[in-house]
């Protein structure tokens, strides 16, 4: 039975051709700990402990401005597959509005001292 879930389209993109092709031909099990190291997945978490790390992330992500965080992830589901520079002129395209909206007080926020160095403990 060919793979016809996606898996030899996105598994490559993630991991690379080499090591796509061999755990697509061989079939093989992916321990969780290679999954981290190879960048199938983000984090390995206990057993059971998947939903309160999802629900930490949701925390940490929507302490940021949302229009920003939108914006942000838009931009990278889009520029898949595009070349550099085109995905540079999309991203500038799409980003526009939230720098307005947000970006240009965020950054007035930054000259002052907040979210240097990654401490967003008092971010908003």
């Amino acid at each position: 039975m060919p793979l016809i879930d996606g898996g030899t389209v996105r598994l490559p993109r993630i991991v690379g051709q080499g090591r796509a092709l061999e755990i697509i031909l061989t079939g093989r099990k992916v321990p969780a700990d290679e999954c981290l190291s190879i960048g199938l997945c983000e984090y390995v978490t206990p057993g059971g402990g998947a939903r309160e790390k999802a629900e930490q992330l949701a925390h940490e992500i929507a302490r940021f401005p949302q229009v920003c965080v939108r914006t942000d992830r838009r931009s990278a589901i889009k520029s898949q597959g595009l070349s550099i520079r085109d995905g540079l002129i999309q991203e500038w395209y799409n980003g526009r509005e939230a720098l307005t909206k947000d970006g240009v007080a965020g950054a007035a926020r930054f000259k002052d001292g907040l979210g240097r160095h990654g401490d967003f403990e008092n971010i908003r």
